[in-house]
């Protein structure tokens, strides 16, 4: 059976991406596979997802079809971890898709690239 070995996201500015992505994720670059069209980063320590950054001259969505979910354990660590990404670089989205009760916020990287933070603690 397969599994899924790493997330790949398309980015314009690998040097900007990779400076974004360790921080926001406390992730490094994978000892040879840092380049300026492909970059594996992955979890400093413990385990997690890679993430593979690939140049790509395709425009960013509107509505992405696949994004990334960050998991916040609460709405208090929700609001500080968008206020860290915000500070690294991302921007708030004035997303017209939420409901009315929201458990995510939306967020866009340097690049464009929409990514939710998802409050864990949100009740039904």
């Amino acid at each position: 059976m397969v599994r899924i070995g790493q997330v790949v996201l398309g980015v314009t500015d690998m040097g900007r991406a990779v400076g974004f992505w360790t921080r926001a994720l406390d992730y490094a670059p994978r000892e040879g596979q840092a380049g300026d069209d492909w970059t594996v980063i992955e979890p400093v320590e413990g385990n997690g997802v890679p993430l593979a950054l690939d140049v790509t001259l395709t425009p960013v969505q509107e509505h992405p079809r696949m994004h990334l979910d960050l998991f916040a354990p609460d709405a208090a660590a929700q609001a500080a971890e968008v206020e860290r990404l915000v500070s690294l670089g991302a921007e708030r989205v004035d997303w017209d898709l939420y409901p009315d009760d929201p458990d995510f916020v939306v967020l866009a990287d340097p690049e464009g690239n929409l990514f939710c933070v998802i409050d864990l603690d949100h009740g039904p």
